[in-house]
């Protein structure tokens, strides 16, 4: 957890919504000199801080409509501060809650140094992500259709199709094996919503290509020299990351990946493991989709694999080449080095193991 330690003479806690937004500014004796609610637009908050711009810093929950307030504070060179929503909901938790009460406390966790934060991602790169964020979405929707199409043919007892049908030369004559009219319309149209899908996706993968080799494609072109790793988990990888510098060490990143346990501990006593919801999803995803893409024709992956699975078991033997994947990775980003697959398992040894499935 970092947390936002700089001084200033004002600071200003925001409880933002999507049309309001509450204001508590606190002098740094902790005197309130505004506290108001007003609408959530650029006009009416620079009019409210102008008397206290001048060493005035602003901090917000994240939450789904921050960006617009740190780019209008990034063209007003204002300092801004991002709150981790999930550490924050944990520190100023109380018996009585409302937008005032928030912005208040918002307020005073960063005139005492203990404000926990987020990272803010550039405008430049941010609609891009959200892009392939959203393509995610459709995907699993294309996947909900295809699903949709097999429970049907379950319902009406007939023999399985046993072709993939997210390839379109297998979709000839599914329709015309349901004799109800009605279910055909239902089939009909999940092919319809599926087709539709693929041309969909197709460009926003092609869209999203052409913007990676603009935004970074060394770090592009790095991430793709992983075996397993395509160009749709190099993508994840490279927008949901950003830059690697802002990671101080590889243990940082494992975390923040989703990729290590967080144990909890008092008096040397151990009371389980937390903290599985915060870190980046996305990335959690992609590692260990791509743990699975490196088995797929690397005969010594397999073998090092085999070896876990005897010792560990199945689940834990995939999640500790997702942390050595997820390893990797930083330290091929901060060198500027391609995957090295046999440096990769000359670096193996059960010490590593053990502390990886700790």
């Amino acid at each position: 957890m970092k947390f936002y330690t700089q001084s200033h003479d004002f600071y200003c806690g925001i409880d933002l919504h999507a049309r309001t937004m509450y204001l508590c500014i606190l002098n740094k004796e902790g005197q309130i000199v505004l506290h108001r609610n007003m609408p959530s637009s650029p006009d009416a908050l620079l009019t409210a801080i102008a008397p206290y711009r001048s060493n005035l810093v602003i901090g917000v929950e994240c939450m789904f409509c921050w960006y617009w307030m740190a780019d209008l504070c990034a063209r007003e060179q204002i300092a801004f501060i991002l709150g981790h929503a999930l550490y924050m909901k944990a520190i100023h938790g109380g018996k009585a809650k409302n937008d005032k009460i928030d912005a208040h406390k918002i307020a005073g966790l960063m005139r005492g140094g203990m404000f926990p934060q987020a990272y803010v991602y550039p405008s430049e790169m941010r609609s891009t992500r959200d892009l392939l964020r959203r393509r995610m979405h459709l995907v699993r929707q294309r996947a909900d259709c295809l699903a949709h199409i097999h429970n049907t043919n379950s319902q009406y007892n007939l023999p399985a199709i046993g072709q993939p049908l997210a390839r379109k030369k297998h979709r000839g004559g599914v329709v015309e094996r349901f004799t109800d009219s009605q279910a055909q319309k239902s089939v009909a149209v999940d092919f319809g919503l599926i087709e539709y899908l693929d041309n969909a996706i197709h460009d926003l993968e092609l869209t999203i290509t052409r913007l990676a080799r603009q935004h970074d494609p060394v770090a592009f072109k790095l991430l793709l020299s992983v075996h397993g790793i395509g160009p749709t988990l190099a993508l994840v990888m490279l927008y949901e990351i950003h830059l690697i510098a802002r990671f101080p060490t590889v243990q940082n990143f494992a975390s923040y990946s989703r990729l290590v346990k967080c144990s909890k501990e008092s008096a040397g006593k151990l009371y389980g493991y937390s903290g599985k919801k915060i870190g980046n999803a996305f990335l959690k995803w992609a590692f260990s989709e791509a743990a699975v893409g490196f088995l797929r024709a690397n005969p010594p992956a397999q073998k090092y694999h085999a070896r876990l699975v005897r010792k560990h078991g199945k689940g834990k033997a995939l999640s500790i080449i997702a942390h050595r994947l997820g390893r990797a990775v930083y330290h091929m980003l901060s060198s500027g080095k391609p995957f090295d697959n046999e440096r990769f398992f000359k670096s193996t040894s059960s010490r590593a193991e053990n502390r990886m499935s700790a």
